[in-house]
Formats: C-alpha cells, structure tokens, sequence
C-alpha cells in the first residue's frame, strides 16, 4: 500500500501492511476502489491489445474516476520516485529558488556534486537550462529541467546551464549523476535548543532522528521542523513517532474497508520538551506523525494548518511498465480525527517569521519545573 504526497517533481509514496485475504474477503459494503483499478486495468488492456498507449487509457480512465490523487506515472518516473524514497536522485546537485523579480537563483549547492565540481555558487543566477530561458518559469518546472525527463536522464546525461555572477555571465555542461540526499539536517540554537529539520520522510530518516537526540544534550528541548516535508515513507514516520513516544497508537487507516492500526516502538524518549513546527505544506505521512505526537500530548504544535492530505494509495503496475495509483482508503489520528480534507489546527497558530522563536518560547516554559 502507499501513502502519496508530493515530493518536488513527483510522488512520496510509503509502504503500509497489506491486509490478508481472509480480512479482505471479511470486509463489508462495496469495495469502490477494488472496482476502480479493475477498470484502469481493463482500460489498459484493451489499450495495449488496440495497439494504443495503455499509459494514455489508464490517465483518461483515472481521471473519469474522480479520485482526486490518483495518478498514472511512467515507468521511468515512478523509478525516480522509489529513488528519492531511497534518498538518491540523478541530478546535478544544486537547489533553485525564485526570487521576487522572477529571477531564479541558486539556493544550495551540495558538496561533492557535479554543480559543486564546476563552481556553482549559492546566489549565482540560473539563466537558462539546455537552451530554455527560466526567468519568470515556476521552480518546479526549473527543477524538471534539472532533472531531465524522468525516461531519459540517466546518470552521465548531460546539461547545459546559462548561469551570471556579478558582471560574468558564462555556460557550464555538466554530467548528471546519482546522489544521495540529507532528509534530516540538525542544527543547535544559541539558547541551546535542537531543531531537528525532516524534508521528508526517506529511507533512514527515523534512524537520524534518534541519532540526533542521542547526540542533544539532555535538558535539550527538540524543535521537529516538519514545515514543507510532503510525506514519504510511513515506516520511517512511524519510526520517527517511536523516537518520542513509549509504544502506542500512532494512526488507524482502512483499505477498501478493513480497518488496521500503526503502533510506535516502546521505549521512546517521553520526557524531553518537544515542539513540532508545521504549515500548509506539511502533508501526509508528515501529518499523520503531527496528529500521532499532538493527540498523545507529546508536543506542542505550532505554525498553521497542514496541507490536509490522508489518504491512502494502492499502486497498480500496468502492461507498459507505467504505474497506476488510486485511492484505497484513509487514515485517521489516534484521538479519531479525519485528516483529509481538514488538516491540523496547530496549538499556537503563528507566522512563519515567527514559528521558531516562539517554539523557543514555549520549550522554556515546557522545561521549567515549576
């Protein structure tokens, strides 16, 4: 099973356990979306059969479904997505954000990378990529052109960039290659507070969280940082949720029906002041960890309403390699409550330019004994 969500240029998706047959036949009412893959299936099929993309079939059968996350990716694309999952993507190792004339600036360049080899700078502009001006282009749409087309950019592709710096304007080809990405970065504050940042929840991202709690100082407060992290792997959320928390409820969901439980690990730390910081963009996998730490009175929530994305996809591999994903069910935070469609009402609701003071704030007031 997956739990989708947006990820850059594509899908977060995250394993959850797949019901057994026996609880599956014992499910009551009609399974709608057992009906909806027969028929992107089927539509695939006859597609094939006729000599047509079934790719094609399966993205006009998805979108006569009404299910408003479901999704038809390539072969090549839904590899990139399970690499990002993995923490990797063929890239050229450097980020892009657009600024308030429209220009696109580099925002990162990460160390050991193609950009990095060439002498991209952070702060250098981004004029053009293979030819194609971005000025005034969505950052997503700059990123893709980064990227590559997800079927043909492999490892040892190559692209151009137009890039200026001051009064130097100059072209750099550079060799994608595959990449290994920090979900989880860690930075210390002044007053002694840990701000632990996940972007989004990748293989290994549980495991660096209890690393960076090991690594606190022990009257430390925690700030999780989960603003932006559009969800990824619900294990790794699960095991995120372990790190704060001595067993118990993390979320319910069901599958066409059948109703199931994720429970944390015991032996969490549970005494240690935490905050979670959260807004629009915090999605999925992200928020069913947010819900999980609120509803069990582990942190403090603070930021604005997350993006309200819970639920849950099935992939379905079609006969050209392409993968079909459609919405089976949802899932539900441990005090009951509905996250799709709806969110999560932070504690504190606070700009962004004041999220991280005022979880600071509130950690004092968390640590005082009195």
């Amino acid at each position: 099973m997956v739990f989708a969500g947006v990820l850059v240029t594509g899908a977060a998706t995250g394993s959850f356990p797949e019901p057994d047959a026996t609880a599956r036949k014992a499910a009551v009412g009609p399974a709608p979306a057992a009906t909806r893959h027969e028929d992107v299936e089927k539509a695939a099929a006859e597609a094939m059969a006729d000599g047509k993309s079934p790719m094609e079939a399966a993205e006009r059968a998805v979108s006569r479904s009404g299910d408003r996350w479901g999704a038809v990716y390539s072969e090549g694309e839904y590899q990139e997505f399970q690499e990002a999952l993995d923490g990797r993507y063929t890239g050229v190792g450097l980020w892009a954000g657009r600024e308030r004339d429209g220009r696109i600036e580099v925002t990162k360049v990460q160390p050991g990378s193609p950009a990095a080899a060439a002498g991209i700078h952070k702060g250098d502009r981004l004029r053009s990529v293979d030819g194609s001006k971005v000025d005034g282009r969505p950052v997503t749409e700059v990123v893709s052109l980064l990227r590559g087309d997800a079927d043909d950019a492999a490892a040892g592709t190559t692209v151009t960039l137009g890039l200026e710096r001051g009064a130097r304007a100059w072209t750099e080809k550079l060799r994608r290659a595959s990449l290994s990405t920090d979900s989880v970065t860690v930075r210390k504050q002044a007053g002694g507070v840990t701000v632990v940042k996940i972007a989004a929840f990748t293989k290994g991202s549980g495991d660096a969280v209890r690393a960076a709690l090991r690594q606190a100082p022990a009257d430390a407060g925690i700030v999780l940082d989960l603003r932006g992290n559009s969800g990824g792997l619900v294990a790794e959320a699960v095991e995120t949720a372990s790190a704060f928390l001595d067993g118990g409820l993390v979320a319910t969901y069901d599958v066409d029906g059948v109703q199931r439980s994720l429970h944390a690990d015991a032996g969490g730390d549970t005494a240690r002041p935490l905050v979670v910081l959260v807004d629009g963009g915090t999605m999925s996998a992200a928020e069913m960890l947010t819900g999980a730490l609120q509803d069990r009175g582990r942190a403090v929530v603070i930021g604005s309403r997350t993006f309200g994305k819970g639920s849950i996809q099935m992939p379905t591999e079609l006969p050209d390699g392409s993968v079909a994903e459609l919405t089976v069910g949802h899932y539900r935070t441990p005090s009951d409550h509905t996250v799709d469609g709806r969110g999560i009402t932070p504690d504190l609701e606070v700009g962004p330019a004041d999220a991280l003071q005022r979880a600071e704030t509130v950690l004092t007031g968390l640590g005082d004994p009195s």
